[in-house]
């Protein structure tokens, strides 16, 4: 079996953590974990920019109005 650290966290581990954190508010010991391993792995951070990325682009989409839409709907 292996021993757990509670600050150690695998790549999987912290980007099920990142996917998490979309979703809920993660506790104290979690938060501190991520931030460790995101300060010493080299992979990690830019899967964290890419989620960043893809929820920016999803609000954007969101709030977009489609002009071309409207103009039709005002013609009729």
């Amino acid at each position: 079996m292996k021993p757990t650290y509670p600050l150690k966290l695998t790549c999987k581990e912290t980007a099920a953590l990142m996917l998490a954190r979309e979703d809920r508010a993660l506790p104290l010991s979690e938060r501190a974990a991520l931030r460790l391993h995101l300060a010493i792995c080299a992979a990690c951070p830019r899967f964290e920019r890419q989620l960043l990325t893809m929820r920016n682009a999803m609000a954007q989409w969101r709030a977009y109005v489609d002009t071309d839409d409207t103009d039709d709907k005002d013609e009729r």
